[in-house]
């Protein structure tokens, strides 16, 4: 599959594994690097734009039943002796996987089904993530909890105002320098007065 290093990493990219679709926004690299696991439940992977992913797996189905007598996926293994083909609910998704936009993935990570990791979180190497991330927070361990904020919270509201990753490409050739910067509240009041009119790309 293609991969963001490629010519067309300026658009949105649609893959298919399975039956998921899976969409992966402009300038984000790694997706090849990526292990995506299904089991034809139909969820689907959504990454934003201007992702970093090392080698990692995410879960998009495959849950076992914790609720009934057993975890054994009767009528899907060893049907043949076992029976049960009638049997429906196992294995089972949580729902789609939704990557936001500046997120940075571990190597190692794994995400399972029904996760939203928001805008600007770092997932660590090896880390499990079974709940959402909150954006600009890093997580690790397993299960994944919270480390700690990136940022003040000011400055993370003031990143979420200026979406920097909307931007035209344009702009964000002239800010280079300001996003690999240290966050200041007045550099980043001064972009978001620069940028408030101009258009913004839903990475689509």
């Amino acid at each position: 599959s293609s991969d963001s290093m490629s010519s067309d990493a300026s658009i949105t990219r649609f893959h298919t594994v399975g039956n998921s679709k899976i969409r992966v926004g402009r300038f984000s690299y790694g997706f090849a690097n990526l292990t995506i696991k299904q089991w034809e439940e139909g969820a689907s992977l959504d990454i934003g734009s201007f992702c970093s992913m090392a080698c990692a797996t995410i879960l998009l189905g495959g849950n076992h039943r914790t609720d009934w007598i057993t975890t054994y996926p009767f009528g899907h293994i060893y049907a043949d002796m076992l029976g049960g083909t009638g049997i429906k609910g196992m294995p089972y998704s949580n729902g789609d996987v939704v990557i936001k936009n500046d997120v940075w993935i571990g190597h190692n990570a794994m995400i399972m089904s029904g996760v939203t990791v928001g805008d600007g979180a770092v997932i660590a190497a090896n880390a499990h993530v079974v709940k959402d991330v909150a954006a600009y927070s890093m997580v690790g361990g397993n299960p994944a909890r919270q480390i700690k904020l990136r940022f003040a919270p000011e400055i993370c509201d003031l990143l979420l105002k200026l979406r920097w990753w909307e931007l035209p490409l344009n702009f964000i050739k002239t800010i280079t320098s300001e996003l690999s910067s240290y966050p200041d509240i007045n550099v980043l009041e001064g972009l978001l007065d620069q940028s408030q009119d101009l258009p913004r790309c839903s990475g689509d």
